[in-house]
């Protein structure tokens, strides 16, 4: 019998998936979970969809994006500071955020605030955020927390500003992994989330041509 998504949302442990996370390589392939090879592709995929809403015209516009969970800046890197002038990063695991002045080289200049805290302690300077990217890390947030984050996000968007979520849904029930303490939602209870938070979803896509046996993987356009 499938466990009640209320049952699995009591499981979720920040303390274990923080040790989990501390135990993993600060490298493109820790951050992907072994998976480093699929990073060209995500990218690829997450820059069409950010180009449809922010297209360069002349000099570029000053844009400040905020990069949830952003582990050594990986996202950062290779698809936001390519699009917006300054990036804040959040990212509990200080480790990572130490390895990222390396992994980001001369681009580390465009970096601004480096926040070392969970995204359920977090909260965004209000009106300041042309966009909030939020990848692969909502999994290990308590739906109450969930919620409660992306409220204070929606205060932190410039008037024009937009929340983008790309995480792994399930196609028919939640599902909770013990190793890292995560747990992974349906289309439905995500879309309920954001409905909660007050957050009208402007566009979906789903992300294509990544290997076998992986989770679908969502992207979710927001205010």
């Amino acid at each position: 019998m499938a466990e009640k998504p209320e049952d699995i949302d009591e499981k979720i442990d920040y303390g274990a998936a923080d040790r989990f996370w501390k135990a993993q390589p600060a490298t493109v392939d820790g951050m992907l979970g072994g998976f480093g090879s699929v990073s060209r592709t995500d990218v690829h995929t997450s820059t069409a969809l950010l180009k449809s809403y922010y297209k360069p015209t002349g000099p570029r516009p000053n844009r400040v994006a905020l990069d949830c969970g952003a582990g050594i800046g990986r996202v950062s890197k290779l698809l936001l500071l390519p699009i917006f002038n300054e990036v804040d990063l959040v990212e509990q695991n200080s480790a990572f955020l130490d390895k990222s002045e390396k992994y980001l080289g001369s681009l580390d200049e465009r970096i601004g605030e480096k926040f070392c805290c969970g995204l359920q302690d977090f909260s965004a300077k209000e009106g300041h955020y042309d966009l909030i990217w939020i990848q692969w890390v909502v999994i290990y947030l308590t739906d109450a927390d969930f919620v409660s984050f992306l409220k204070r996000c929606k205060k932190g968007l410039t008037e024009t500003g937009l929340i983008a979520i790309k995480d792994n849904i399930t196609n028919d029930e939640r599902v909770y992994d013990e190793e890292d303490s995560s747990s992974t939602r349906t289309d439905e209870e995500m879309r309920s989330i954001f409905s909660e938070a007050g957050l009208t979803v402007l566009e979906d896509r789903l992300q294509t041509k990544f290997p076998d046996g992986m989770y679908p993987i969502k992207m979710y356009v927001m205010r």
